[in-house]
Order: C-alpha cells, then structure tokens, then sequence
C-alpha cells in the first residue's frame, strides 16, 4: 500500500474576504493519480496551488512527507506544474524549452539529450525538436508544456486542465499517454479538471469538490456507482433522482409504490434522494412495468438514444439502444441494484429532473396522459 505524500489539514483559503476553500482535509499518496474535479469556481485551482506554493492557505497546514511546507517557496518543493497557459519560453526551440530544468540542474549532456529525446516520443513531438514555439499550435504548445514539466521527473505533478487546447482524438490519446507516464516514472499526479470522463478515465482517486468544499473522495467507480448527495450524482455522469421515503431497509418508496433497494441504516420513514442512473432502466411493455410513462423526445447519441419519458409530470432520462418514437406508452422495470438511495442534502431538489435536459427536449403538453396503476407486487425482485 502506498504511503502518504501530502496532507492538508483544515485547510481555508480567502479572497478580499470572500471564502474560496472551506476547510477541506485531503490525502494524497505516493505514485497516485489523483483528480481535482469539479466546476468552475469549485476550489480545485485553488486547492492545486496551495500543493505547489503559489499561494499560502489563510489557515490550515500542508504537509509534504510529514513535514509543514506552508512557507516553503514553489522552487524548493519537489513539485512541477503544468499551467494553463503553457509559461513556454518564446526565444527558445522545442528542444531546449524542455531542456531547460536539465540545463540549470547541470545534468551532463549525454543524459540530457536522453532524457528529452524520451520526452519528445511521449509527447508526439519527436521531428519538432528545432521548431520556435510560437510557431506551435495550441495543443503542440501544452505538449512541450507538459514534457518540459515531466523531464526533471518530480515527485509530484500538477497539472491545471493540461490538454484543454487538444482536439477530443489528440485529447484522449494524450490521457491514455498521461497515464501511461505517470504508472512508468512513478509520480504522483495531482490533475484538474471539469471533465467528468476525464476524471474517471484517468484517476486512481476523485476529489469532487463544490463550493469550496470537498463532496466526496473514492475511485472512479465509488463516485459513479455510490454518490453521496445530489450534488456528485449529477455531476458524475446523467442521473435520475426522485424524491423517495425508505419504508424499512432494504426498501424505499417513491411515487406511491415500495422498491426494493441495496441499502439500509436509514431512519424510520426518512426522506431520501433516490438515484436512477439512465443505462440502468429496462424499458419494456407497460403492462409489464413497475412505472409507466410517455416518451416526450428522443436524441440519437451514436451508441444509444437519449429518450425523456414522462412520469406523472417528472421527465426522467432513459438511455437504450432501443428506439422509442414519440408518444410511446412504455413501462420500465428497475432491480434492486438499479436503485440508490443518498441522505438529503442542501443539493436535493436541484437536479435530476430532465424536463429542461437541453433546448432539443421541449417540454409538451401533458393533459392528455393518461396513467396505469400497477399492482405492487410486480414491484418486487425474487
């Protein structure tokens, strides 16, 4: 098991007086692939500056190997940075541009030209090695960025949104790449990103963080499959979520009818936020549903259809590779896995409800939908 490398401790951050990270607590281990994910304004740039010295928590501790770095300059931490907006040197070709930490460390030239000949293979920029940078597109630039940053081999790597400027193909292959450097030289990665598929692509660890705070910690699959408040839920992914009332446990209820479910330990009839994620619901013939409804609009997404159906007013997002037209009366089926229940939160009540999904999906009258009861039975898995 990896042991721990950093460690912020109670962590705040203030802007002109206005809070930007809330006391947020964080474990980071050795040689992990850790994400900062959230939106814009979550603390997350915040968060990854305060690991490489670029600014100093108002309060809280930082500690680097059991030691407090609070006061200890970027250039004295074993860390290098990746920014946004590449800080290349102008006056210098590809080549020495990446060579640069080599140079000033006084590394012999034989090792140098190595290890930035290596650097220039990773990052698809072997042949460009006299070209000025300024003559670089985007995405050339954040490469050279990224191999210059990578070369010293630090113990730690941030990196703030480092492959915006790629189109999706160079993007995705240069996360594949990313990981791949990270698992051979053995650095802790610390990445930002709002990238949802990003994030879960890469990560070993998600960090998903709102409002200066931290909502949830876990791997990719912890984060998508148990989401702790609405909040997560959305933001990882599309998800469906329903005011429900768990009636015992092992057993929640929402629009009327009793479910069964996977979780326990809530309190007698306590409110919850039930979670559907779309891939998860079976459409079938709505006499044979648990619920039934009316498709309201259908997109096709290339691998699936993204279909809105109506469910006594509340639109729910259901994805199959299945085509459904308009006005269809289908019903749908949910086991037991399919269903997961959050405790509420200052989230509920603000996602999960598709009627507004996109400006393709408009809303149309319902006056004329009638409904099905089903027997409650049906409801139940053996």
């Amino acid at each position: 098991m990896s042991k721990e490398l950093i460690r912020l401790e109670d962590c705040s951050m203030a802007f002109d007086g206005e809070l930007v990270l809330d006391s947020i607590d964080l474990c980071i281990k050795d040689s992990e692939f850790l994400t900062l994910l959230g939106p814009s304004g979550c603390g997350k740039t915040t968060t990854l500056r305060i690991i490489g010295g670029f600014q100093k928590p108002s309060s809280g501790t930082v500690l680097f190997d059991g030691v407090r770095i609070n006061d200890v300059p970027p250039y004295k931490r074993q860390v290098n940075t990746v920014f946004q907006r590449y800080a290349l040197f102008p006056h210098l070709d590809v080549y020495d541009n990446i060579a640069f930490g080599l140079r000033i460390a006084k590394l012999p030239e034989p090792e140098l030209s190595m290890r930035v000949g290596e650097m220039l293979e990773m990052t698809g920029l072997k042949g460009f090695e006299e070209r000025k940078v300024d003559s670089l597109s985007g995405g050339q630039m954040q490469r050279v960025a990224i191999a210059r940053a990578l070369v010293n081999r630090p113990k730690v790597l941030l990196l703030d949104e480092p492959l915006g400027a790629l189109d999706l193909r160079l993007r995705k292959d240069m996360q594949n790449e990313l990981k791949r450097i990270q698992q051979q030289l053995g650095i802790t990665f610390i990445y930002v990103t709002h990238d949802q598929e990003e994030a879960l692509t890469m990560s070993d660890t998600v960090v998903v963080m709102d409002k200066g705070k931290i909502q949830q910690i876990g791997t990719p699959e912890d984060v998508y499959n148990e989401p702790e408040n609405a909040f997560v839920a959305d933001f990882i992914g599309e998800s469906n979520i329903i005011d429900g009332i768990m009636a015992a446990d092992y057993q929640v209820e929402f629009f009327g009818k009793k479910f069964v479910c996977e979780d326990k330990g809530f309190g007698p009839r306590e409110p919850v936020d039930v979670v559907i994620r779309p891939e998860d619901i079976d459409i079938v013939p709505a006499d044979a549903g648990h619920l039934c409804g009316t498709v309201t609009n259908i997109t096709f997404k290339g691998v699936h259809y993204d279909i809105i159906v109506d469910f006594k007013g509340f639109k729910w997002l259901i994805q199959s590779t299945d085509y459904q037209p308009i006005g269809e009366y289908i019903g749908i089926r949910l086991n037991p896995n399919d269903i997961h229940i959050m405790k509420k939160s200052v989230y509920s009540g603000m996602f999960g409800d598709y009627s507004s999904y996109s400006a393709e999906y408009d809303e149309i009258s319902d006056s004329d939908i009638e409904y099905e009861d089903i027997e409650e039975e049906t409801l139940y898995e053996e």
